[in-house]
């Protein structure tokens, strides 16, 4: 009797665990395949071209933003790519709101992307991703997810190849000297580098004389022109070009070519300025002279003229006084 009842009952238990073990079957696969069964993410459909850059081995990247309802401006992050690559965009929204009022939208600046983009969520977080293959320059530029329920929420992704880095400041050299212009690029390969000079509005390349202007580089991601015998028209702008498989960069330099008597100019007319105030001193100094000249003249005069006269008034003065006598005999 007992095991008829412990046979019904395992009986009813196994009938009430069928449907978990039924469930279970079913995600057996999908965990076979190596998939997450916690990820938030559904499976991405993954499209031909999608599965070209797998199958040849292109790098995939991964790049996320995270936006929250709070946020008042759109969110942007810069990606330098410099070679093919796959890349997986994924923006996650923050809100309290109903996650299933909002809509998500994918831009590639202003044209919508079509509808190939999963969106899952968890808690109070929505989760959107897009797997796109970069191999030209036509696939670059911004791609923008967008989320918007009372309003929209943009977060952006710049595609972007790499900059150049040359000399921030002018370059001063002077005439008959040699001098080397230097641009590099970090972490990067350029296919091929180009050197132009400014004339205007009009770019003219670099290196027609060879005598004169030598490109070379120590390494792949730098470039030197070197240019010798300078002239004062040698200077002017100069631009380094670099071309990458997914677009062009390119680089200003500014170079200011100085006759050696450039350097001495602010001493000559320092010089000029001691000079003609010298001159203008001793002009000045020469003409108060004369102006008294004439007066001193007469000064001097008058003091001859009032000696000779105190001179005249001593003498008549001590001169002796004769007593005037009277006849005798009066």
């Amino acid at each position: 009797m007992r095991a008829l009842l412990g046979l019904r009952g395992l009986r009813g238990l196994t009938l009430a665990l069928l449907p978990f073990l039924c469930l279970l079957v079913a995600a057996l696969p999908s965990l076979a395949d190596g998939e997450d069964p916690d990820s938030p993410f559904t499976t991405l459909p993954v499209q031909e071209d999608d599965m070209m850059a797998i199958d040849s081995n292109h790098s995939l990247e991964i790049h996320n933003i995270s936006l929250t309802e709070y946020s008042t401006m759109p969110i942007e992050k810069n990606i330098t790519l410099d070679r093919p690559s796959a890349v997986k965009l994924i923006c996650e929204l923050t809100t309290s709101g109903d996650l299933n009022s909002v809509n998500v939208t994918w831009k590639k600046g202003d044209d919508v992307l079509e509808n190939n983009y999963p969106t899952s969520a968890t808690g109070n977080i929505l989760y959107t991703q897009y797997l796109l293959t970069i191999s030209n320059s036509k696939q670059m530029g911004s791609y923008s997810c967008l989320f918007q329920e009372e309003k929209v929420l943009r977060g952006t992704f710049n595609f972007k190849v790499p900059e150049l880095h040359g000399k921030n400041k002018p370059l001063i050299s002077y005439v008959g000297d040699s001098t080397v212009l230097t641009c590099k690029c970090e972490d990067c390969f350029p296919l091929n580098w180009t050197w132009y000079s400014s004339n205007g509005s009009v770019q003219v390349p670099v290196g027609s004389q060879q005598n004169k202007h030598v490109v070379n580089g120590t390494h792949a991601n730098e470039t030197r022109l070197r240019i010798t015998q300078l002239l004062e028209e040698d200077g002017g702008s100069y631009w380094c070009h670099a071309l990458f498989q997914l677009g062009e960069s390119e680089e200003h330099i500014e170079l200011v070519v100085l006759s050696y008597l450039v350097p001495l100019k602010p001493f000559l007319a320092i010089v000029a300025e001691v000079v003609l105030l010298v001159t203008i001193i001793l002009l000045c100094e020469k003409y108060t002279q004369k102006k008294q000249q004439p007066l001193d003249g007469g000064k001097e005069f008058e003091q001859i003229e009032q000696l000779k006269s105190d001179d005249t008034n001593g003498v008549e003065n001590n001169a002796p006084r004769l007593r005037k006598t009277e006849p005798a005999g009066q």
